[in-house]
């Protein structure tokens, strides 16, 4: 492999840097005001952010490999941090997204294929699938960051409320891939510690675990226990209900803004 090469399957790519632009300017928007009704500069801004946070969930899969022993990954494009090396458009982009918009929930998104002979030892298998959900924990903790340090005084209801919806968001992701599911980042965590059999009794089901878990929070009694989690956390991190509920409110910008906004003290 040439050093060109190697070089070019590192660098970041345009893409990723137009969704970062996208970001910036749509924040500024909400948070500038310069429309009478802000939900669309809400949807860009959540909607770009979020594809960030997904490029960014399996670049730290990525990269942890990378420094576990997978050489290959740099040949991939997974460290460009472009959103369409990180396995199919439809999965990694177009369904989160419009899981998202359907019920405010942080779908798992793409996936990175790590060649795992490579990488010795039981510790890095489980912190490669960790690597993930961890940035989704961190990105929350950034974003509620105003929020529990009580830097948020004059700020724009809209912004606020979107910042508090693309947490929540990054709190659902967190709290879903952690989830000790076939296929989801939580089993890939654990499965390093079982036995070859039960490896090998399980692994058929992981192509449909990620459909399992939401085909349960379709269950009511399950649904309301998911929630009342991510609303527990989201308090624990200064951040209301009410905040999340009118980003989402806004997000969906083509329902029209919400009349009345009550955030409360």
């Amino acid at each position: 492999m040439s050093a060109t090469h190697t070089h070019s399957g590192r660098r970041i790519s345009p893409i990723f840097l137009g969704l970062l632009a996208v970001t910036g300017v749509s924040a500024w928007g909400v948070w500038a005001g310069f429309a009478a009704q802000p939900g669309f500069a809400v949807f860009l801004f959540v909607t770009s952010a979020w594809i960030v946070s997904l490029c960014l969930h399996e670049y730290a899969h990525a990269r942890t490999a990378l420094h576990g022993g997978d050489i290959s990954i740099g040949a991939k494009g997974y460290l460009t941090l472009n959103p369409f090396k990180y396995t199919h458009a439809l999965l990694s982009i177009v369904l989160p997204v419009l899981f998202v918009i359907l019920g405010g929930i942080g779908l798992p998104g793409g996936a990175v294929f790590i060649e795992r002979h490579r990488i010795r030892g039981r510790v890095k298998h489980s912190l490669i699938s960790a690597a993930g959900p961890l940035t989704n924990a961190v990105l929350a903790l950034v974003l509620t960051a105003p929020f529990w340090l009580g830097l948020l005084d004059g700020t724009p209801v809209a912004f606020r409320c979107a910042l508090a919806f693309l947490a929540m968001l990054q709190v659902t992701a967190a709290i879903l891939n952690f989830l000790p599911v076939p296929g989801l980042d939580g089993y890939g965590v654990l499965e390093p510690w079982l036995s070859h059999k039960v490896r090998r009794q399980v692994e058929p089901f992981a192509p449909v675990g990620l459909i399992a878990v939401f085909a349960c929070l379709w269950i009511p009694e399950v649904n309301a226990v998911f929630w009342n989690g991510v609303d527990s956390v989201m308090s624990a991190l200064g951040v209301s209900e009410a905040e999340t509920h009118f980003g989402l409110e806004y997000f969906r910008f083509w329902e029209g803004d919400p009349e009345f906004v009550v955030i409360p003290d």
